[in-house]
């Protein structure tokens, strides 16, 4: 698997890569958005791994120009640890979202999610099922989304959390069980992630994102979707 690193710094870019190659994965870098658009568009990235900060063209600029056109599992790396810019990145298009200093371990464990997920909505996957409620089909086998007869094009953890909920419809899931059914392992306080993923949902699927139709949200327990 091909994952690409983009950070101005050189020293986490070159301990990114050790750990990473530890587990058998081809490292391709960048220093800045450009450089990184530029190996987007010769190689084959199956994750990448972003900066915010970096010259030229930054994290948030570079990974909204890559979502015009790819659905490649985007985990945006940051200094900071606002809630702010953990919520722009995933506001953004960004999958997941770790804070500098980062643990090696939790690194390797989130790409590894990431990965899973990826192959996942691949060619090799295996069919589980149609599964439609209403106007909205999730086809598993083809990994598509339709509204309406329309195509509605979603990242990775968009397709896994509208997955999870279709196939369960009429059921409700707090966000920690969201999280762990779609990411894949243990959830520690999701709220904003799962919330913001939610959010953008609603902005692909529903006519009226604040009156929704299917994604509803059941206060003080978790989220639905709709069977219709």
């Amino acid at each position: 698997m091909n994952v690409l690193i983009c950070d101005d710094d050189r020293e986490i870019v070159g301990a990114i890569e050790v750990y990473l190659k530890n587990e058998g994965y081809k490292i391709f870098k960048a220093y800045d958005g450009m450089e990184a658009l530029d190996i987007i568009h010769r190689e084959d990235i199956h994750l990448i791994l972003m900066d915010i900060m970096m010259p030229k063209l930054d994290g948030t600029q570079t990974t909204m120009k890559i979502r015009e056109e790819k659905n490649i599992p985007i985990i945006m790396l940051s200094a900071k640890s606002e809630e702010y810019d953990k919520i722009t990145g995933l506001n953004i298009g960004a999958d997941d979202y770790i804070t500098k200093p980062f643990n090696p371990l939790e690194l390797i464990a989130r790409v590894k999610s990431q990965l899973r997920r990826y192959v996942d909505l691949g060619s090799l996957a295996k069919k589980t099922g149609v599964y439609k409620t209403g106007g909205l089909i999730v086809d598993d086998e083809a990994k598509t989304i339709t509204l309406d007869g329309e195509q509605v094009v979603v990242t990775p953890i968009e397709y896994g959390i509208i997955k999870f909920l279709t196939e369960n419809a009429g059921k409700v899931f707090s966000m920690d069980q969201i999280y762990e059914a779609v990411w894949q392992e243990p959830s520690y306080n999701p709220e904003n992630t799962v919330a913001v993923h939610i959010r953008r949902i609603r902005e692909k699927t529903e006519i009226n994102p604040k009156n929704p139709r299917y994604l509803k949200v059941v206060w003080g327990i978790g989220y639905k979707i709709e069977k219709i």
